[in-house]
């Protein structure tokens, strides 16, 4: 492989690598490296997935997450088949021991073992309800493809994490920090998470992730900040500072990564929407010259302003972009496990 012989990926009982949280991962700053190791030379390892197939299961709409980890597959010699279960197949049911006489035809109990025959390494993306914060909540969809798929499972976000894009946020972050003035400065990098204002009631999923993300990485000084009654479950947030002034938060700042959820507690709501909270050049002036990251797709005016986005301070772009990197590395790693 060329890269060091550890396993980067935690191996659960049952002996088979997946990727679906930062809890599945050994060493962030490894696989940090492997990715950026990736984006210097992308062909470095192009015959690894050779004669291996990835199928790419979408229970909803996407476009950088499927673009991106089809591209890291064919870097890696794998042939990816994308297959959008919503609008080309059956309706799954997911629920144990249902009477299926609704319009649920297949059942994942039948359909994820065929998926783990015909593929060798199978990515899922689903989406949350926003209705049952504890159907949501229990993850139930991805866990019944890890269940009974018997093949690596990769999430290309689920209900509650999007741990893909934290792979990228984190490698962006160190990417930046490998040319900045912080690294001869006696301290850490200050992150702040902030909640925008949208149109609409959007999932956790990806601020869930990037806190846990930053969180394990343990590398950040780490501040989320959101208007009252947009807590986001404890889970992910522990270790972070949390506080309902955005301006006080962005003091000082190196990096400001955006983005809009809906309440947690009173599941899938929107109380406040206060534009106040857009973040622009006024606000960013606080900070430390910091960077802006944002996952997209941004609701430009909305969630940002266009002179943010527009600006010498936006990374959203090189942060997109190391999407495929991010997923070459996790690729890469289940298909060296694979061929031990």
């Amino acid at each position: 492989m060329g890269f060091e012989s550890k396993t980067l990926l935690q191996l659960p009982s049952s002996g088979m690598p997946r990727f679906v949280s930062a809890n599945d991962v050994k060493d962030i700053d490894a696989l940090v490296a492997r990715a950026l190791t990736y984006k210097a030379d992308p062909f470095m390892h192009k015959t690894i997935g050779h004669h291996k197939r990835i199928g790419l299961l979408f229970l909803n709409p996407s476009m950088r997450t499927r673009l991106s980890t089809q591209i890291a597959a064919q870097n890696l010699g794998m042939e990816p088949i994308v297959f959008n279960v919503g609008s080309e197949g059956w309706a799954l049911e997911f629920e144990e021991e249902a009477i299926m006489s609704g319009n649920k035809v297949e059942h994942v109990k039948d359909a994820a073992p065929i998926m783990g025959k015909y593929f060798d390494i199978l990515c899922i993306r689903t989406f949350p309800s926003l209705k049952n914060r504890e159907d949501d909540y229990s993850e139930l969809y991805i866990n019944q493809f890890i269940k009974y798929a018997g093949i690596p499972v990769v999430s290309l976000e689920s209900a509650t994490l999007h741990p893909l894009q934290s792979l990228t946020d984190i490698i962006t972050i160190t990417e930046v920090l490998q040319n900045h003035k912080l690294q001869t400065i006696n301290r850490k990098p200050k992150i702040v998470l902030t909640w925008a204002p949208h149109v609409k009631a959007l999932p956790q999923c990806v601020s869930n992730s990037f806190a846990q993300w930053v969180n394990a990485w343990g590398k950040a000084d780490f501040t989320i900040t959101h208007p009252e009654d947009y807590e986001l479950d404890e889970q992910f947030t522990r270790g972070a500072a949390i506080t309902h002034n955005q301006e006080e938060a962005l003091k000082n700042a190196d990096f400001v990564y955006v983005k809009n959820w809906s309440t947690y507690q009173d599941y899938g709501k929107i109380y406040c929407n206060d534009p106040e909270w857009m973040l622009t050049n006024e606000k960013l002036s606080l900070t430390n010259n910091a960077k802006v990251m944002h996952c997209l797709p941004v609701r430009r005016n909305v969630e940002l302003s266009d002179e943010i986005l527009d600006g010498s301070n936006s990374i959203i772009t090189q942060q997109a972009s190391n999407r495929v990197w991010a997923a070459q590395a996790v690729l890469s790693e289940i298909l060296q496990h694979q061929s031990a």
